[in-house]
């Protein structure tokens, strides 16, 4: 799905959030609905990355860390956005076992990128810097900036759902219409969501892999947090679903592996099945995964 795919999925969410707005007051409802939107997109704008990293229970490191491998995960970060030529966005940790990254922020000098311990105690070096430019990719196209509004407008529909049920008239034909907007927009909602944060991880994807330079670095390192992100609760994001989107995998239990229309990311095998055919288009061929030179070879769980 292309960027003008995704802008025509973000008119939707703003039109199906006026008129929800609109059958809870009319006229007056759909103006009041659109300063609202206003008004909630402008705090995310600014305020997003720091909400997002609270919720989560991040913790900012550098290379003043005590922990070696974190200190080579922050030089290696460092590495990548040099390569991608951006800005080193800030750096942090959340310490859950299950493995998993997000990135989020307004634009390339307002970001930050974030992994779970469990991220490096699973995957190797050439594997994390995979993900790492992954989330790269993430802030240079502004996708956390567009995931977050749309996680903003889904939840801002709900809230209004539920109003046109408590406020709306009680007459049977309207009252069996706000039932029905009650039920549906924000089920609505969620599919623009997930069709959004499901185009974006595919565009990511190929840009990370030319940002580190080798997609099956990427493509072993989502097969091994697939496999991670099922045997681990992350409790941080179970207690704030809305913000699954923005995870590298979806980092919530009972999901699906299915490309699907209730799925918040594609199914990592197909993700794996284009990040191969982008190795064999570079000349890599056959899906092998090369190793990594002998003195980049780190110490400890980054074997």
């Amino acid at each position: 799905m292309g960027l003008m795919r995704t802008f025509i999925l973000l008119a939707a969410m703003t039109a199906l959030f006026m008129a929800v707005g609109y059958f809870v007051g009319g006229t007056a409802g759909l103006v009041i609905a659109f300063g609202v939107a206003v008004a909630m997109n402008g705090f995310a704008y600014w305020n997003a990355d720091k909400v997002v990293l609270r919720m989560q229970g991040a913790s900012q490191v550098d290379e003043t860390h005590r922990s070696p491998v974190v200190r080579s995960f922050v030089e290696d970060v460092k590495e990548l956005a040099a390569k991608a030529d951006m800005p080193t966005p800030a750096i942090y940790i959340i310490d859950t076992h299950q493995p998993n990254a997000f990135a989020t922020g307004r634009d390339e000098n307002h970001a930050a990128v974030a992994a779970t311990t469990g991220l490096l105690q699973t995957l190797n070096r050439q594997e994390t810097a995979g993900v790492m430019a992954h989330e790269l990719a993430h802030i240079r196209n502004r996708d956390s900036l567009i995931m977050t509004i749309t996680a903003t407008f889904a939840g801002a529909i709900g809230m209004l759902a539920s109003m046109a049920l408590m406020f709306g008239s009680r007459e049977r034909g309207n009252l069996i219409t706000n039932l029905l907007v009650m039920f549906l927009a924000p089920i609505a909602a969620s599919l623009v969501q997930m069709a959004i944060s499901r185009s974006r991880e595919y565009e990511a994807d190929r840009i990370g892999a030319e940002i580190c330079g080798n997609p099956l670095w990427l493509a072993s390192a989502l097969e091994k947090i697939e496999r991670g992100a099922r045997s681990n609760v992350n409790v941080a994001a179970e207690r704030n679903p809305s913000m699954a989107h923005m995870y590298i995998m979806n980092p919530l239990s009972g999901r699906g592996g299915q490309d699907n229309l209730f799925s918040t990311h594609p199914s990592t095998s197909n993700r794996v099945a284009a990040l191969q055919m982008m190795a064999n288009e570079m000349g890599l061929g056959n899906g092998r995964r090369p190793t990594e030179p002998a003195d980049r070879q780190p110490t400890g769980p980054w074997g």
